[in-house]
């Protein structure tokens, strides 16, 4: 899920001096005083993904004539930095706020403040908890490409019984849980199942998953298998494997759809890839804030923006896509 390339961005280390939080403050201004104000807050400002996800998000604002203020956590997890966020742009009287919440549960306070001040509040990529927090959402089916990923290592295991390593995201995101029981239920395997020979929380980070899969690959000997959260935590972990001497012996499945990822899938480090659509997400997220500013129409619901199994090593009956696809179509 993790360059900014944009020229018109000016990039400001922001202090809230009452609490005493910092966070990377992305102003993208129309010349336009009139425009229609969209907020949008990231998980970081540093990930591949949410790069993207801001530049697809500037390009759709200038498009529309609308100003984007776009800000981000210090780190994956910054609770606190995203409810200051929410606040600082609030104050700045944004028609609509675009959020990629770090904790599917973390800001529902400060997302309800919002909301009751007029503001309409899109999830984009992560849904909260419960849904109806914020007014709509777009993203991934995350569930759905869990089970992608899922169908395809068990697929490409074939008569070989599973010995499964999960390396997760972040407890307590909605995209974490999806994922991981889409890849459950892919597999034909729960929680419990013996086959899951072991588990640790990455935070979606390329050195923690490699420590940790360093450390996972001493305890549990025999594992074939690998659930990876996204594609820097499926690269940190082949790090580990590749060190060990066991690359053949392992499955690797991910999710994300970067470029990097996908050529980490072309050159066999990934087994096979789900690749996400972030631009679609904030395009129609920003499309969404200016209709609401103009007319008053509210977006609902979950909007699903798509997925799509990505491998040089097909499965039959699992519908897939080949890397020079991938590489048509990956963002980052």
């Amino acid at each position: 899920m993790f360059n900014n390339r944009r020229k018109s961005a000016l990039t400001i280390g922001t202090v809230l001096m009452a609490g005493s939080l910092v966070f990377g403050l992305t102003a993208c201004s129309s010349s336009d005083s009139d425009s229609v104000k969209v907020g949008l807050i990231t998980k970081t400002d540093s990930n591949p993904y949410f790069v993207k996800l801001r530049e697809a998000a500037q390009a759709q604002a200038d498009s529309s004539g609308a100003e984007l203020v776009a800000l981000a956590g210090a780190f994956d997890g910054d609770n606190e930095g995203q409810v200051a966020a929410i606040e600082n742009l609030v104050g700045q009287g944004v028609k609509g706020i675009l959020i990629t919440p770090n904790s599917s549960t973390g800001v529902l306070d400060a997302i309800k403040k919002a909301r009751d001040a007029g503001v309409v509040v899109i999830a984009l990529d992560t849904a909260t908890d419960p849904e109806d927090a914020v007014d709509a959402t777009f993203a991934t089916d995350n569930k759905a490409a869990g089970v992608s990923q899922g169908e395809w290592v068990k697929g490409t295991l074939g008569a070989t019984a599973p010995q499964v390593i999960m390396l997760d995201g972040t407890a307590g995101g909605t995209v974490d849980t999806f994922r991981h029981d889409g890849f459950l239920e892919g597999m034909g395997l729960t929680d419990s199942s013996s086959e899951i020979v072991g588990q640790e929380n990455t935070n979606g980070d390329q050195t923690k998953a490699q420590t940790a899969m360093e450390n996972l690959l001493q305890r549990a000997p025999g594992v074939n298998a690998l659930y990876t959260i996204n594609e820097p935590a499926a690269a940190g972990a082949y790090q580990a494997i590749q060190s060990a001497g066991r690359a053949d012996q392992i499955t690797i499945g991910s999710i994300d759809g970067s470029c990097t990822g996908i050529a980490n899938v072309k050159s066999g480090i990934i087994g096979a890839t789900v690749l996400q659509f972030p631009a679609k997400m904030a395009e129609q997220g920003v499309d969404a804030v200016v209709k609401f500013a103009q007319d008053g129409t509210k977006p609902s619901g979950f909007n699903d923006t798509g997925s799509q199994l990505v491998t040089d090593k097909p499965v039959a009956g699992i519908e897939s896509q080949d890397t020079a696809w991938g590489e048509a179509n990956c963002w980052g």
